[in-house]
C-alpha cells in the first residue's frame, strides 16, 4: 500500500512539474508584451539596412552586372546549386537597379513602418537574394540584418511610432494593446543574440591571441582598420591585455547574464556601447552595430 501511495505521489509531482515548465514555457514565449521596443527596433533596423545596402550600390554592376566580376553561373558552381536568387534573373543593368531599387524601397518602408510587417518580409526576401548572389561579399553584418528583419516580422513592429499607426488613427482603428506576438518577436531577438555571441566568443576562444592578451593588437593591425590603437598598444601591455580580456569577459557575461532580471537591464544597456565599440576594434563598425540593435528591447523597455 505504501509503495502504491509513493508511486501516485511521484507520478502527481512529475505531472505538477510538467505543468510548471509548460506554464513557464508559455508565459516565456507568449506573455503580452508591449510593441513599442519593437518600434525602435524597427527604425534602426532599417536604417541599418539601407548603410548596408548603400555598401553595395556604389560596385553593383562591377559585381553583380552582365559582365561584372561575379557572374551568375559561376558563384552558382562556386555555391550549392540548391540557392537561388532573383538577381540572377537580372540579365541587364536595368534590371538589376529596378530588383535593388525595390530593395532600398522595402527597407525605407521597414524604417519608417509603412506596411511593416509586410515590408520586413520583402526586405529579408530581397536582401537574402542580394546575399546569395554574391555570398563571399557577405559579412557577419549582413547576416545579422537578415536575422533583425525576420525577427520583426513575427511581432506588430509598426503598432507604434509609425506611418501605419498614423493610418490607423485617421480611419479610427483602436490602437494595439500588449500583444503576445510582440512577445515572441522579443524573444527571438534575444535568443539570436546569445546565439550570436556564444558562436563569437566560442571561435575567439579557439585562437591563442585571446588566452595571451594581444588579439587586440592583431585586430588592430591592419591597413584599412577604422580605430588603429597598434602604437598605443605597443606602448602598454596593459591596456592591450586589458582590451582583449574585456572584450572576452564581456562577450561572456552578456551570453549568461542578458538571461537573468537582475543583470538584464545592466548588460543590455553596456551592450548599447561596447558592441559598436567591439565592432570597431574588430574592423566590423556595422556588425557593432547591429549586435547593439539586438540589446535595445531589454535596453529601454522600461521606459516606453
Amino acid at each position: 500500500m505504501n509503495g502504491s501511495q509513493d508511486s501516485l505521489d511521484g507520478t502527481l509531482k512529475q505531472a505538477s512539474t510538467g505543468d510548471d515548465f509548460g506554464r513557464a514555457w508559455l508565459r516565456f514565449w507568449f506573455s503580452p508584451a508591449s510593441s513599442r521596443p519593437l518600434a525602435v527596433v524597427r527604425m534602426l533596423t532599417g536604417l541599418l539596412g539601407l548603410l548596408l545596402a548603400g555598401s553595395y550600390a556604389a560596385d553593383l554592376e562591377v559585381w553583380f552586372g552582365p559582365d561584372g566580376m561575379l557572374p551568375a553561373d559561376a558563384v552558382t558552381a562556386w555555391g550549392s546549386r540548391s540557392t537561388w536568387s532573383i538577381f540572377a534573373l537580372a540579365h541587364t543593368p536595368t534590371l538589376l537597379w529596378t530588383l535593388f531599387t525595390g530593395l532600398l524601397l522595402a527597407l525605407a518602408a521597414v524604417m519608417f513602418g509603412l506596411a511593416s510587417q509586410m515590408a520586413c518580409v520583402i526586405a529579408a526576401l530581397l536582401w537574402a537574394s542580394l546575399l546569395q548572389r554574391g555570398p563571399m561579399l557577405a559579412g557577419p553584418a549582413d547576416d545579422c540584418l537578415a536575422v533583425l528583419l525576420w525577427s520583426l516580422a513575427v511581432g506588430p513592429c509598426g503598432a507604434c511610432w509609425s506611418i501605419d499607426q498614423v493610418l490607423a488613427d485617421r480611419r479610427g482603428l483602436p490602437r494595439l494593446a500588449d500583444s503576445p506576438w510582440a512577445a515572441v518577436s522579443l524573444r527571438l531577438l534575444r535568443i539570436h543574440a546569445t546565439a550570436i555571441t556564444v558562436a563569437v566568443l566560442l571561435s575567439q576562444l579557439k585562437g591563442d591571441v585571446w588566452w595571451d592578451g594581444t588579439a587586440a593588437w592583431w585586430l588592430t593591425n591592419r591597413p584599412s582598420q577604422l580605430l588603429n590603437l597598434t602604437d598605443l598598444f605597443r606602448r602598454s601591455e596593459y591596456l592591450m591585455n586589458l582590451a582583449t580580456h574585456a572584450t572576452v569577459a564581456f562577450e561572456a557575461t552578456f551570453a549568461v547574464g542578458i538571461w537573468f532580471a537582475a543583470s538584464r537591464r545592466s548588460l543590455a544597456r553596456a551592450g548599447l556601447l561596447a558592441w559598436p565599440l567591439i565592432g570597431l576594434l574588430a574592423g566590423e563598425p556595422f556588425w557593432g552595430a547591429a549586435m547593439a540593435i539586438f540589446c535595445v528591447p531589454d535596453a529601454v523597455a522600461s521606459r516606453l
